[in-house]
């Protein structure tokens, strides 16, 4: 069967090396299907070769012009790679994103550093409050117990009335949660310094990055 003379010229830029560019032909005819095989040789043929199938290849139009140009399969080593690369760029993405969130709040919420430092203040001042009620607590509550204590000795090697063991553990049990409280307060006082430091210290980076540059 003789070729059209189409695919003949196709086929003499394939072999001949005729420059190939991506772009779409200019109208219709035929079209050749071009890949290299295991050595590195160059196939073309009016249909995808059999050769071609499962490597990457070429769509070439009538005009010796690239139309299309198909990868070869993923290999599952190729696929697994992929699906994590794409996984770390949305994750990449998901964190640029919080943190455009977080300077926005940021900006919105500061005029300048001596508002962050007149916050980081009132907050640490309120923290303290909290810590001395609940030492001043402490302080009633084992005075109370003392009373108790001086109750129990009335009654050494004898059983306790139920008023006076009630007190002692009931005094025991406040002191420890107000203890408890004391210390979350302290590791609260740590967290909100360090917060209001990394405030500062990106609130001036956002604010040099926005500065006219001179």
């Amino acid at each position: 069967m003789k070729k059209s003379a189409s695919s003949l010229a196709l086929a003499a830029l394939c072999c001949f090396g005729g420059t190939l560019h991506a772009a779409a032909p200019a109208g219709g005819g035929s079209r050749l299907y071009c890949c290299q095989d295991s050595s590195g040789k160059q196939v073309c043929g009016d249909i995808l070769p059999q050769v071609c199938y499962g490597r990457a290849y070429r769509e070439i139009g009538a005009d010796g012009r690239t139309v299309r140009e198909v990868d070869a399969p993923l290999t599952a080593e190729q696929r697994a790679q992929k699906v994590a690369e794409d996984a770390k760029r949305k994750e990449e993405e998901a964190r640029q994103k919080e943190q455009q969130r977080k300077d926005q709040a940021l900006m919105d919420t500061y005029a300048n550093v001596e508002d962050i430092e007149s916050l980081r203040k009132r907050s640490i001042e309120e923290i303290h409050k909290s810590i001395k009620n609940a030492e001043t607590r402490i302080v009633e509550i084992r005075a109370l117990r003392k009373k108790f204590e001086n109750e129990a000795e009335f009654y050494k090697k004898k059983t306790l009335p139920p008023d006076v063991r009630k007190g002692l553990a009931d005094t025991d049990s406040d002191i420890g949660v107000q203890e408890a409280f004391i210390a979350d307060k302290k590791k609260e006082l740590a967290t909100v310094r360090a917060r209001y430091d990394e405030n500062k210290r990106r609130f001036i980076d956002l604010m040099t990055q926005r500065a006219p540059k001179r």
